[in-house]
């Protein structure tokens, strides 16, 4: 085995085990399934154009050259991001930690304890420190969230009626220039119309719906919005506020003034910059809108036995339910960061959060002492880390400033701002000084006193917060430590075993991947910095854009959207304004298979279009007949089609360009849903099925964790015609010539963790990424062959074949009083988590193994799966007590005295030989979920207020 080639390492099947699969599914070669799984006319002529692999040592090597090009400056920019530093033990045991960042999204919740308390840690830390009732378990960023408030407080007034006219939303100058871009992306389709403005001469007057307020504003002044937000009120306009996070702190909360809304970003709390992402935004509000809240709440309830469980809450808001009647298409949070985030306040707790803010703030008073005993005028009346100095001398600051390392936020000709942070010293401060006084031929006086107040008493905080235990209790490293691996150990994550989710390609991350997050060279860059000083990442994200779009056939990719439903939003804008460029902006139906992603029809409403749902046949292709019908009937107004390819069902439909040259010839355009695309690398690509743009979900095909639900990372892939509107930012140019404004709040999204996928691109290369896709078909239709006789594949291709995934169907065991959840439950028992449930077809589970897996492991899985199908075949609708039925079984439960089952204990907890090697005991048996949506409780409330509960 040459021990360098990268790929015998990512892909689990070696050259002997294949005689044995091939011979089980039922072929002679790899080569003949692949002619069997994909249509000819979509195949690949020539292999990708891209280099060979390299070895994981030289990728080191060669992102260690690159890291040596980004120069980390001292930097003060702010506009929402700032130098923060990750406690050591929290990196090391979070951010590096397999257990921590291959975990999937938290919907098996007996196996995910840990994340859950975690990301509840996150929702009470967010709600004390912005003073609201309530709030979610993340967004993607500060600028997103915001434009979620926007949305969420439009839906509302639509749903109260009470102000049929009221359509203006109101967006102080003060907000960031960045949220501000991408509230105008948002606002157009939805019919909102932007008003930006100075809040103190605000009219209050009934077109207007909602505001939005920073709070310190961009360039550091602290108002007073008391009398604002009650004047507000009287007019019933509904009022959000952007917050910084670590100024709530010691300034007064939000939501003591009794605002509806607090967004903001916890990259501050221990968050590598990453040159924009990704960092965990939070969203709080109202207890009263806990049904519109967008993304993911984490509940209280209890378990089968009447224990304390965690689970996420409310999820009948989901997009996959309520498809185009979604009032958001995020489906999705920050998981990973989140957590970091929170465990940055355990680890902290209050005490040291109020260190911290006092530290930051005290150099910010020093700084405008020492500035304005030297005769600078520094213009904020009030201030928490951000002031405004007035310059005489611009360029000769810049040019000292920039000969010590330094950038500042040069605001205008005569203005600059200055942002400290934690990591700030007594030095730092006085290397400041030295800037201005060299710049403007000043002689040091002796003046390093601390301005006396900066904050006015009645902005300051009064109200306590982070008064729970958990914030009290885990202040050493030995401690923080222990209570990490405490909850690592009730998640089930891909370091225990394989996660064959279909749909959501649970592959292998890396370790070789994921190093480079770690080094400051990436880690401490301010995404608004010159670009002379981010040549590293200039370098890595031009040649992953080149690379994806090798890999898609298209001319150009955005790198901009942090989610995969962001970048479904983002082609469909993108597609948007092509319509509106030639003049046919009327163009507004968009097409969607009834199999679709349940984000596809969100998207589509948020981008102003009208969902038209087309059938899918018994099959699970898509109808071309109806599809027909429906394109003739919109031919005038057709905007697009949403398809997802290979299909929701795991099918190479073989009608696919005659599909998508139906809708070229009808004026549409083609957006191709890339979750499947760990079927197409290689073998096929969206620009050969006809597509003219994709969106990439570089969090399942391309190796970058889930995180535990997040971060995701959905940059679009374009064809020629629509390459001039790829999305900009105001403040680092990005896109097309004729760009629309922003999807997210960085220039490249989340660009630290694009290293990721730059790397698996590389250390694979052209014959790799070939080799891992016809892999992952092998792999589906290994298992497929083995479970034949015992589960149903409910679709396949024409002949006979799945493509990278399956879907097996669960509903004629309903006959046995065996439902498809008590499968998913009693497969924690055989240490797995199970597949996809009941999507896109209730009653179902979609299996998807990837690349990774190895034939042993494979082999577990399907052992496991036959034997659960003996257990079904056991179980009689009449007789509820049975194995199935009580899965999973906890450690409590296997070793009560008491066992009232007719199935043994070695039956319930040991099933097969192999789980008593590597046993996995869930933490809590299965979740009351009815019950925790009825007394919902989404802080870390004291146990009193869960007993009354």
């Amino acid at each position: 085995m040459n021990t360098e080639v990268f790929a015998a390492r990512h892909i689990g099947i070696s050259e002997k085990d294949l005689p044995q699969m091939l011979k089980t599914i039922g072929v002679d070669s790899v080569e003949q399934l692949i002619h069997e799984t994909i249509p000819d006319d979509i195949k690949l002529k020539k292999p990708l154009d891209l280099p060979a692999g390299i070895s994981e040592h030289e990728f080191l090597d060669h992102l260690q050259e690159l890291a040596q090009k980004n120069k980390v400056f001292k930097t003060y920019i702010g506009l929402g991001y700032h130098e923060s530093l990750t406690p050591s033990p929290i990196k090391r045991n979070i951010l590096e930690n397999a257990g921590w960042y291959t975990a999937y999204t938290p919907y098996q919740a007996e196996i995910a304890q840990g994340r859950l308390e975690a990301l509840l840690n996150f929702q009470t830390m967010v709600s004390d420190l912005t003073g609201m009732e309530i709030a979610n378990a993340s967004l993607l960023d500060e600028s997103t969230a915001a434009a979620e408030a926007m949305t969420m407080l439009f839906e509302l007034r639509n749903r109260q009626q009470k102000k049929d006219n009221a359509s203006k939303f109101f967006v102080s100058e003060e907000v960031l220039p960045q949220t501000v871009s991408l509230l105008e992306t948002r606002a157009i389709p939805l019919g909102i119309e932007l008003v930006i403005g100075n809040h103190e001469t605000f009219d209050f007057s009934s077109e207007y719906y909602g505001v939005l307020l920073q709070y310190p504003g961009k360039y550091g002044q602290v108002y007073d919005y008391g009398s604002f937000v009650e004047k507000a009120k009287a007019n019933e306009i509904k009022v959000a506020v952007a917050a910084d996070i670590l100024s709530l702190v010691l300034l007064k909360a939000p939501g003591e003034w009794g605002v509806d809304v607090v967004v903001g970003t916890t990259q501050r709390f221990g968050i590598p910059l990453g040159y924009g992402g990704p960092h965990a935004a939070f969203f709080a509000t109202k207890e009263e809108y806990k049904r519109s809240i967008p993304g993911r709440i984490i509940g209280v309830t209890k378990d089968t036995d009447g224990n304390r469980a965690l689970r996420m809450a409310l999820q009948t808001r989901e997009q996959h339910i309520k498809r185009d009647k979604a009032t958001s298409n995020i489906c999705t949070a920050q998981v990973l960061l989140a957590v970091m985030a929170g465990m940055y306040a355990v680890y902290h707790g209050p005490e040291g959060l109020k260190y911290i803010a006092n530290k930051v703030h005290k150099h910010a008073r020093v700084l405008v002492s020492t500035l304005e005993s030297h005769g600078f005028q520094q213009t904020n009346t009030a201030y928490f880390d951000t002031i405004t100095v007035k310059v005489k001398q611009v360029e000769k600051l810049k040019q000292a400033t920039e000969g010590k390392g330094i950038n500042l936020n040069y605001v205008d000709p005569e203005t600059v701002s200055i942002s400290l942070n934690e990591a700030v010293s007594d030095q730092d401060v006085q290397v400041l000084v030295s800037c201005f006084l060299e710049a403007h031929n000043i002689q040091r006086k002796e003046a390093n006193i601390a301005k006396e107040e900066a904050i006015p008493t009645a902005l300051q905080r009064k109200t306590a917060f982070l008064e729970h235990e958990v914030f009290n209790s885990y202040h050493s490293e030995t401690e923080l430590m222990r209570y990490i691996k405490r909850l690592e150990r009730k998640d089930l994550a891909l370091n225990h075993s394989m996660i064959s989710l279909g749909s959501c390609t649970m592959k292998l991350n890396a370790a070789s991947e994921m190093l480079p997050l770690s080094w400051p060279h990436w880690g401490n860059i301010h995404p608004f910095v010159p670009l002379e000083q981010a040549q590293g990442y200039q370098d890595v994200l031009k040649s992953l854009e080149d690379q994806l779009n090798v890999i898609t056939g298209f001319s150009a990719t955005s790198l901009q959207p942090n989610s995969g439903a962001q970048g479904e939003y983002a082609g469909l804008m993108v597609i948007r304004a092509y319509h509106e460029s030639r003049g046919e902006g009327h163009r507004n139906i968009c097409l969607i298979p009834a199999s679709a992603h349940g984000t596809n029809p969100a998207s589509a409403v948020m981008a102003g279009m009208k969902v038209v749902v087309t059938k899918t046949d018994e099959r699970g292709n898509i109808d071309v007949a109806d599809l027909e019908e429906k394109v003739q009937l919109h031919a005038e107004n057709l905007a697009a089609l949403m398809v997802t390819y290979p299909s929701t069902h795991g099918v190479f439909e073989s009608s696919i360009k005659q599909i998508t040259q139906l809708i070229h010839d009808n004026g549409g355009q083609v957006y191709m849903d890339g979750a499947n695309m760990n079927a197409q690398v290689g073998l096929t690509n969206p620009a050969t099925i006809g597509a003219d743009v994709c969106h990439l979900n570089l969090h399942k095909t391309f190796a970058i964790p889930h995180g535990g639900g997040g971060p995701g990372v959905g940059p679009i892939c374009v064809a020629e015609q629509l390459k001039p509107f790829l999305p900009s930012n105001p403040v680092i140019k990005t896109g097309g010539k004729e760009a629309i404004t922003a999807i997210s709040a960085a220039p490249w999204g989340s660009a630290l963790v694009c290293l990721i996928s730059y790397g698996y691109i590389k250390m694979l290369g052209a014959e790799g990424l070939t080799n891992a896709t016809k892999a992952a078909i092998l792999n589906a239709n290994y298992i497929k062959d083995r479970l034949k006789g015992k589960f149903d594949v409910l679709y396949t291709g024409e002949r006979g074949r799945a493509a990278h995934e399956m879907i097996i169907d669960c509903r004629p065991f309903k006959a046995n009083g065996v439902e498809v959840t008590d499968i998913a439950k009693r497969l924690i028992d055989y240490g797995f988590h199970a597949p996809t449930v009941s999507f896109p077809v209730a009653g179902t589970l979609m299996i998807e193994p990837t690349e990774s897996e190895s034939l042993a492991e494979l082999d577990r899985f399907c052992n496991a799966m036959i034997s659960i199908r003996e257990e079904i075949d056991e179980a009689s609708a009449d007789e509820p007590n049975n194995v199935l039925k009580n899965a999973p079984h906890t450690l409590g439960m296997i070793t009560n005295d008491i066992w009232e089952h007719p199935y043994s204990r070695q039956k319930a907890a040991f099933p097969l030989p192999y789980v008593a090697e590597n046993k996995f005991w869930p933490s809590i048996r299965r979740t009351d979920e009815a019950f925790g949506d009825r007394n919902l409780i989404c802080t870390c409330a004291p146990i009193e207020a869960y007993a009354e509960a």
